[in-house]
């Protein structure tokens, strides 16, 4: 079993907690200020969860400027009040961010028991 320090502890909450925030926030109908809570946890607990300078290193890479600048702009825009334009630009710099983390994400989905089967039916696998 993996062991986590405290304060990876305390990211992990505030990140589940972030992504619940925002979940629940686009269920209700983009709710702005949901949204922005989620935002904010998720962020922080990302940085809790990895440590300060590896998020600054991870956002701040050359070739993921791009991607960085889409997702924060989106934080801010929802953060000033116009949270589905908001939400669109996250979820594209999210995208652009993690792209090279979907494959790895995949390849252990396909080795859960159940959830490998489904990826493997043929009209998913062809997509995936």
């Amino acid at each position: 079993m993996i062991s986590l320090t405290d304060s990876q502890k305390i990211g992990m909450g505030l990140t589940g907690f972030g992504v619940f925030f925002l979940f629940f926030g686009m269920i209700l109908f983009f709710d702005k200020a949901l949204l922005a809570i989620g935002n904010i946890l998720f962020v922080a607990g990302l940085s809790f969860v990895i440590g300060l300078e590896r998020t600054f290193r991870f956002f701040f890479q050359r070739h993921k400027m791009k991607a960085t600048g889409f997702f924060l702009g989106g934080v801010f825009v929802v953060l000033i009040g116009w949270p589905i334009i908001g939400v669109v630009l996250e979820v594209y710099g999210f995208f652009l961010l993690f792209r090279g983390f979907f494959p790895v994400a995949v390849g252990f989905i396909r080795r859960v028991p159940i959830l490998g089967s489904l990826l493997n039916l043929p009209g998913i696998s062809g997509v995936i």
